[in-house]
């Protein structure tokens, strides 16, 4: 279902065909976190996401997207707002609106991966793993 929200100039949206590709690759493709990306493995990845587009009119400024069986989990992935963006809350809005998405309530666990926005996510109520000898990974970095 197509959700969108607005706050003064801006709104957030789930709608999958408003997605500026070049905007977000840009973004990601040089991330720390998406070094190298590729523009088709991004599609793939959207393509099977729930993403939340963050637009000025209808300029892409920001976007994330989770992964999500809409019953028991959620991973967070490719958070950003561009940098003239920032400071003006809309990071946080993006965040609440994700959390506060009415068919992602009673989920069991929310996860996430961050280098340098933990006091942000912490807002959210994300702390470190509880049990992190009981998670493991298989990571291949080349994306």
């Amino acid at each position: 279902m197509l959700r969108e929200w607005l706050q003064g100039e801006y709104s957030i949206s789930t709608d999958i065909n408003q997605l500026n590709l070049n905007v977000i690759h840009q973004f990601l493709s040089n991330s720390y976190w998406g070094k190298g990306l590729s523009l088709e493995v991004l599609q793939l990845s959207i393509q099977n996401s729930l993403v939340f587009g963050l637009y000025q009119g209808k300029q892409q400024i920001g976007f994330a997207r989770l992964v999500t069986d809409y019953a028991t989990f959620a991973y967070v992935a490719d958070v950003f707002v561009l940098e003239p963006f920032r400071g003006q809350g809309l990071g946080k809005w993006l965040l609440k609106t994700i959390t506060s998405h009415p068919e992602l309530q009673g989920l069991r666990r929310w996860l996430l991966a961050t280098q340098d926005a933990h006091e942000l996510y912490r807002q959210f109520g994300f702390t470190e793993l509880n049990y992190p000898n009981r998670f493991m990974e298989k990571w291949d970095a080349p994306i």
